[in-house]
């Protein structure tokens, strides 16, 4: 799995300029699921991500973590993130998971999140979505489960 965290301010996503997922300070994640993935996969960024110390502390320092500062997940699929641009102009999407394998575990990373007491709101698996967001810092950190 590949997962890219922004820490934000903000953060929404929209169909049809309806809005179905928001939150204020926490992480916008893009979540991209291989082909080979599993719910091991899933449950090492569970693990991660809650603990992730990238907010800052009264000293300024990035020291607190998404749970103590109480901030919230928007959580975004994207199978993108398995773009294989190695040959020609147009990406090669055939290591990204295929629905049947995705949708579940993309469902089960969002429950996880919340088993670990997250607030985490959702886009559409699929969806033409508008995603919308401030970048806080900006702080951009990407996880990938086949590095770790």
């Amino acid at each position: 799995m590949r997962a890219v965290i922004q820490r934000v301010s903000q953060a929404s996503v929209s169909i049809d300029e309806q809005v179905i997922g928001k939150i204020d300070r926490g992480f916008m994640i893009l979540l991209g699921i291989h082909e080979e993935d599993t719910e091991a996969d899933a449950d090492y960024l569970i693990r991660k991500i809650p603990l992730l110390r990238v907010f800052e502390d009264a000293e300024g320092k990035m020291n607190q973590s998404l749970q103590d500062v109480e901030g919230s997940v928007l959580s975004v699929s994207q199978f993108t993130l398995y773009a294989d641009t190695k040959k020609g102009n147009r990406p090669s999407f055939v290591k990204a998971a295929r629905p049947e394998t995705a949708i579940p575990l993309y469902e089960y990373f969002n429950e996880g999140l919340r088993q670990a007491g997250l607030t985490v709101e959702t886009g559409k698996f699929g969806g033409d979505m508008d995603v919308a967001l401030v970048n806080d810092g900006p702080v951009t950190i990407l996880f990938d489960t086949r590095d770790k």
